[in-house]
């Protein structure tokens, strides 16, 4: 058990120093042996979990979204609201959602992305959104699919612009002015009037997420 243990604890901490040097260099200037030198880890250790830089990037971009979720809500539009906000806090603070933010603006990488985490995003989103539907909380008119592309889209654009021009900082502010802005255009209004979209909403959510999972 210790053995498997501690590579689990040696997968990630490769995970993580490829997220971080893809996060800084891109992954194209990105090299095997600066991932080693970050990671702390021999070569043989590195290979022993990824055979090449390509499988390291599919892993960092298939980690974004494994085991991602909010704590369950009365709403479902608030969840599907908490699942943004919470991913606006990590994502400059999580070194592969880091990485996710410099490969998502390399064109190289678009197809892997597409296929990757923006779809696993959509379908994640897609399924609050269709669940919200359900329980009458969304106006007649709206497509689920589309509502959780559209916000993605708009997600991303927030997120890049936000690193270019105004820092980090801004990022939650700015995602839960995108959610101002969206769900008027969705919600019924009993339900709007109650959603909860605060700029500080992500990293209370988040404390909530590791207190409850201390408790394990």
């Amino acid at each position: 058990m210790a053995q498997q243990e501690r590579a689990v604890r040696t997968r990630r901490q490769v995970l993580e120093a490829a997220a971080d040097v893809f996060a800084e260099r891109g992954y194209g200037a990105s090299t095997i042996s600066e991932i080693i030198s970050r990671a702390g880890v021999t070569k043989g250790a590195l290979y022993f979990h990824f055979a090449s830089k390509e499988e390291l990037l599919q892993s960092v971009l298939d980690e974004q979204v494994r085991d991602f979720s909010v704590p369950e809500r009365s709403s479902k539009l608030q969840e599907w609201t908490d699942l943004g906000m919470l991913l606006a806090h990590r994502t400059f603070r999580d070194p592969l959602l880091r990485a996710g933010v410099r490969l998502s603006a390399d064109m190289r990488l678009r197809e892997r992305m597409v296929r990757g985490p923006w779809n696993s995003w959509i379908e994640l989103s897609t399924g609050l959104l269709q669940q919200a539907r359900a329980r009458g909380e969304l106006l007649p008119h709206v497509d689920p699919v589309e509502t959780a592309t559209f916000t993605l889209q708009s997600w991303i654009g927030v997120q890049l612009v936000v690193q270019v021009s105004e820092g980090h900082e801004a990022m939650e502010a700015r995602v839960a002015t995108l959610f101002r802005h969206v769900l008027p255009a969705i919600s019924v209004p009993a339900v709007l009037v109650a959603l909860d979209v605060t700029a500080d909403r992500g990293a209370r959510v988040a404390a909530e997420v590791e207190s409850r999972s201390a408790h394990v």
